[in-house]
């Protein structure tokens, strides 16, 4: 059954793969009661948001959900794609972009495309599993430096482009702009320092960053002043577009090798219309309605500080994801986060072994621009009422509690 599967026939339906039902937004139903909710990356409330609905709607009346018909490269191309890759590219500063279907499938492929034998990875240790499943089918040698260990990563790349001026080949580096469990940030500033001692290209995974980092919310690279030394760039539209699909962006010769090597858009069906219509109101919103990101901000300025200051440990985010790290066992994790859910009536997602170390649970919190102050201080008394509770072995009970 795998590490996570062993566990199946306990927290199926509950702890995983559980069922929220009713709009999206601060408070859903889980189990039939309402909960407030703190696990959905709608940052920026788009989801629901009236005027993404109607374009939702309008586009899915006007077009099906079959339109076009095919991959990209055969018959599935439109101007409405291209106009929304046009306004990608616009928006994070680079030169030509490409959309992508799913942005798990569309990082491992961009890896695939990219490397070939003779290149030489550097990644960070906690790049996301697409990342990593992305590195595996890379035949050539690949270097991994502790998590935002600039040292480390100097070290690497003086490996790196040694190996490489043997191979004849270049050097990729690979990190994300915003750590999507800790909350932290790739060091894109420093990394872009590097750039005057080392020759290399620098490929980020902006998932958790773009639409609301930066002054105009166009990702970390705009938040650290570096986008131009952000030679790939990667979105994906299911976090803050509140949406399904992904994009590339860079150089234009790079974008178009892309575009004629990415197996799976080459041979997958073209995004379908209501999505990229979809993705043009979101888009939009994202540029012009910056109150959408100060409300996203103001509450996750309020919920972070009002964790630090009853004591909790969230790490060093400097995002809107807020990781609560407790000391504990499995049992215990999953015990505390039943009482959240049951007794206090908050749904938010945790972590534990074996994702994390033995000894360690993770309460991960999505703060988002539809959750209110009221939502904040109301989570924080509970967090310190579970957290005492934990303290005092309340929830040590030796086994995972029974919730089917």
């Amino acid at each position: 059954m795998g590490p996570l599967g062993q566990y199946a026939s306990q927290v199926h339906g509950y702890f995983t793969f559980p069922k929220l039902e009713g709009e999206i937004s601060n408070r859903m139903k889980f189990q039939g009661k309402e909960k407030l909710v703190w696990s959905l990356n709608n940052y920026l409330g788009l989801a629901n948001h009236p005027e993404v609905r109607k374009a939702d709607t309008d586009a899915a009346r006007d077009y099906g959900l079959a339109l076009p018909m095919g991959a990209r490269m055969m018959s599935g191309q439109s101007d409405l794609h291209e106009q929304l890759e046009s306004e990608l590219a616009s928006f994070v500063g680079k030169e030509s972009a490409y959309l992508l279907n799913y942005g798990y499938q569309g990082m491992v492929s961009i890896i695939d495309s990219l490397l070939e034998r003779r290149d030489v990875v550097v990644y960070d240790s906690e790049s996301h599993a697409c990342i990593i499943d992305g590195l595996r089918m890379h035949i050539g040698k690949r270097f991994v430096y502790p998590h935002n260990d600039m040292d480390s990563l100097r070290k690497q790349l003086s490996r790196a482009s040694s190996l490489a001026k043997k191979t004849g080949g270049g050097v990729l580096v690979i990190t994300e702009g915003v750590f999507g469990m800790s909350g932290d940030l790739g060091k894109l500033d420093e990394i872009a320092e590097m750039k005057k001692e080392f020759n290399f290209r620098l490929l980020v995974d902006d998932a958790h960053g773009i639409g609301i980092m930066g002054e105009n919310g166009a990702g970390a690279g705009e938040h650290f002043g570096v986008q131009d030394a952000i030679d790939v760039y990667f979105g994906t539209f299911a976090k803050a577009f509140a949406s399904i699909g992904a994009f590339v962006a860079g150089p234009k010769e790079v974008i178009t090798y892309l575009m004629y090597n990415m197996r799976s858009q080459i041979y997958a069906k073209s995004l379908p219309m209501p999505l990229v219509v979809g993705g043009l109101k979101r888009l939009e919103l994202i540029r012009t309605k910056p109150e959408l990101r100060e409300k996203l901000w103001k509450i996750a300025t309020s919920l972070q500080k009002g964790l630090r200051d009853r004591g909790f440990n969230i790490g060093n985010t400097q995002s809107p994801v807020t990781p609560v790290v407790l000391s504990g066992d499995t049992p215990e994790g999953t015990n505390l986060t039943h009482d959240l859910r049951e007794n206090f009536n908050i749904f938010c997602s945790v972590v534990a072994y074996p994702v994390i170390p033995k000894g360690m649970i993770i309460l991960r919190l999505i703060p988002t621009a539809v959750h209110t102050l009221e939502d904040v201080e109301y989570t924080l008394d509970a967090f310190s009422k579970v957290k005492d509770k934990l303290d005092r072995g309340e929830y040590a009970t030796g086994k995972i509690v029974d919730v089917l």
